[in-house]
């Protein structure tokens, strides 16, 4: 196959023309690189070869330019990646992320409880929720759950008291609280337990 054109596109990638037809759109490192140049043949063996090392280093650039922004879990870091390059190549990047200490899904996933646990409230079963949703591992998010979570009850108390107060003091704004208190993750039972017990505190008072 005949190199008939390369043509610059967005994002620092070229467009590789084979014969006249699009074969591959390289980054502009791996093509400098390989020393292509317009009117030299090119193997398929060679085209797969030149498109792995691109989308490797596609790969690696990006995990590099999240990490940079944001921790990431391993999961959430390759599904990231796999938008730019091959989820094969996603897959490595985000390994050798790991393998560098950039990636560290139990310390992201302890730093991601304590902020849902000790500073939004959530409720220990949505905040395993939201761990599974960014890939971290079941047995892994239940023990760093289970380690953190306060008791529902301390949680439903501070959560009244700080955030929903002035909301109690009639029926709709009750049924408000506690349709928000359910979507934070606490059960009916909870809620309506933790409801009674303040409103009777503050009566007593």
């Amino acid at each position: 196959m005949l190199v008939t054109a390369l043509e610059p596109r967005r994002k620092r990638l070229t467009a590789l023309f084979l014969d006249g037809e699009l074969a591959a759109k390289l980054d502009a490192e791996t093509l400098l690189q390989s020393g292509l140049r317009i009117g030299m043949e090119l193997d398929d063996e060679e085209l797969y070869r030149l498109i792995q090392r691109s989308d490797a280093h596609r790969a690696q650039e990006k995990a590099l330019y999240l990490l940079e922004h944001r921790s990431h879990s391993k999961k959430e870091l390759a599904d990231k990646i796999s938008r730019t390059a091959g989820r094969e190549a996603a897959e490595r990047a985000a390994e050798r992320m790991e393998e560098l200490g950039l990636v560290n899904d139990a310390q992201y996933a302890r730093n991601l409880a304590e902020e849902l646990l000790q500073r939004k409230r959530f409720a220990a079963r949505r905040a395993e929720y939201e761990l599974l949703q960014k890939g971290i591992d079941r047995a892994l998010a239940q023990e760093i759950v289970e380690e953190l979570a306060p008791e529902p009850e301390e949680s439903l108390r501070f959560l009244l008291e700080r955030k929903y107060q002035r909301s109690l003091s009639d029926e709709k704004g009750r049924r408000r609280v506690f349709a928000a208190l359910q979507r934070l993750g606490y059960s009916g039972e909870d809620i309506r337990t933790a409801l009674r017990d303040y409103i009777d505190y503050e009566n007593e008072d």
